[in-house]
């Protein structure tokens, strides 16, 4: 029988990077939630800042979390940030994928520009990416079926765009 993942807590999840004061962006389904994408997401994505001493307090708050690799594999930040895509991590309170690089950006640099703090409740305001550039990442991974996640986005930044010209909708 497969194991069964533990429940999405996304406050847990970002409660833990805070506690640990991790710099990251929010990306990824939840990203596109919060920026006001109709679509369901089970997990966290986030694009952390790779300076060694981020990558140290990250490592400290994936202990707390009880993070392992999906694969199964032994957890090595560092090397798996230098050399996979996407690290895919199980934790106490969900999914959670680190990016080092999402495609059609160059990294937390250049992500972080465009990011906005979010207040979530309970304290919380994380990073999160801009709309503009969630549609370069979506974009970048020309992928069909995401066709519907992209067209959402490009209606956001017209409204945003409208918005700030001062154009009623």
């Amino acid at each position: 029988m497969p194991e069964r993942s533990p429940r999405f807590d996304p406050y847990a999840l970002l409660e833990a990077l805070d506690r640990h004061r991790v710099i990251y962006v929010v990306i990824g389904g939840f990203a596109r939630v919060i920026q006001g994408t109709e679509e369901i997401t089970r997990g966290l994505d986030i694009v952390p800042s790779t300076r060694e001493q981020n990558l140290e307090l990250l490592a400290a708050a994936l202990d707390e979390l009880g993070a392992s690799r999906t694969d199964r594999k032994k957890l090595n930040l560092e090397q798996a940030l230098g050399s996979e895509e996407v690290l895919e991590l199980t934790t106490d309170r969900g999914e959670l994928k680190i990016v080092a690089e999402p495609a059609g950006t160059r990294g937390y640099d250049d992500i972080r520009r465009a990011a906005t703090r979010e207040p979530l409740g309970r304290g919380l305001r994380p990073s999160v990416a801009s709309i503009g550039d969630l549609a370069r990442m979506v974009s970048a991974l020309d992928d069909p079926e995401r066709l519907p996640e992209l067209m959402q986005l490009r209606k956001l930044v017209e409204l945003d765009l409208a918005r700030g010209r001062g154009i009623e909708r």
